[in-house]
């Protein structure tokens, strides 16, 4: 009698920011004898480690992490070199165990390895010039705005501090006059192998203390410091994120220090709101407390 081989099963293990990603995905990976890939776009950079909540040296050495501070924030990166890097990594990962981990926030990036990156339309160069022009001389407001206007749906769910993310939008819709968040749904392909999306979450409150509580204590171990590094570079991609944007206010005097703290807090609320109306997108998705890790273990393991 022949009997199949059990096909091999990435767990995606997501959710908002300070849900307590890093230490689930760590507990469930001993149980499964798995690997971690980072689906976190702000971990990917190695200069960067207390602004970005970056696992510790400590956290790192319990299970093996791949695509965890391997650039530099001088690097360029996409979702299509994340795809292509997560796969052969999976590929060898699969080779020594059923399961393997992706664990991270970064909802484009989780989307490109579960779906494909996809032929998304070239761009007008005239059209990508007007974009920029847009952004240059109207700030990040202005592609804001153009874009909740023309595709609301990506707007919901895209990083909206991400001036590049919010340009491909724009560009998109301005060169085909279709939207992007539809273009992409229509470009999935299949994977050689199984996937089972776990989403963690908390209760509204007990989220935004743990938010409130993990930007105090970003501050006490340095991230003033740890962005100060970079000022000259602030205008890079890797730093025009939520933490460093803000300490780059008031290092620029718009701010004092206390309501630089208060507007990272804000802004990694509505962060954290925007990923759980991405992740309300996901079918078959299963939500758990971070504390039910035997629930979810069967989970991952029923099938």
């Amino acid at each position: 009698m022949r009997v199949n081989k059990p096909q091999k099963t990435l767990v995606v293990l997501t959710g908002p920011t300070a849900v307590g990603k890093t230490e689930t995905s760590i507990r469930i990976a001993q149980k499964l004898e798995a690997e971690i890939i980072s689906a976190d776009a702000r971990q990917f950079y190695k200069e960067l480690k207390i602004g970005t909540a970056a696992p510790t040296p400590t956290e790192l050495s319990q299970v093996t992490h791949h695509l965890t501070g391997h650039l530099s924030v001088f690097d360029y990166y996409n979702a299509s070199l994340f795809e292509k890097h997560a796969l052969q990594i999976l590929e060898k990962l699969f080779q020594k165990s059923d399961y393997a981990i992706l664990t991270g926030g970064s909802g484009l990036y989780i989307d490109t390895l579960c779906y494909g990156i996809g032929p998304l339309p070239d761009i007008d160069p005239n059209i990508r010039s007007q974009v920029k022009a847009m952004y240059h001389q109207q700030g990040i407001e202005a592609l804001q705005e153009h874009l909740k206007q023309v595709d609301p749906a990506y707007y919901d769910e895209v990083d909206i501090s991400n001036p590049n993310r919010m340009m491909r939008g724009l560009e998109t819709y301005l060169s085909t006059g279709k939207k992007f968040s539809e273009l992409r749904q229509n470009t999935r392909v299949s994977r050689p192998f199984q996937i089972k999306k776990i989403i963690l979450n908390r209760p509204r409150k007990e989220l935004f203390d743990r938010i409130e509580l993990r930007t105090e204590q970003m501050i006490k171990e340095g991230l003033t410091e740890e962005a100060l590094k970079f000022f000259k570079y602030r205008h890079l991609n890797a730093l025009n994120t939520v933490g460093y944007k803000e300490i780059y206010a008031w290092l620029g005097n718009r701010w004092d220090m206390a309501t630089a703290k208060e507007k990272i807090k804000t802004h990694t609320r509505r962060y954290a709101k925007r990923q759980i109306t991405w992740f309300k997108r996901y079918e078959n998705a299963k939500w758990f407390l971070p504390s039910e890790i035997k629930t979810i273990l069967a989970h991952i393991q029923n099938f």
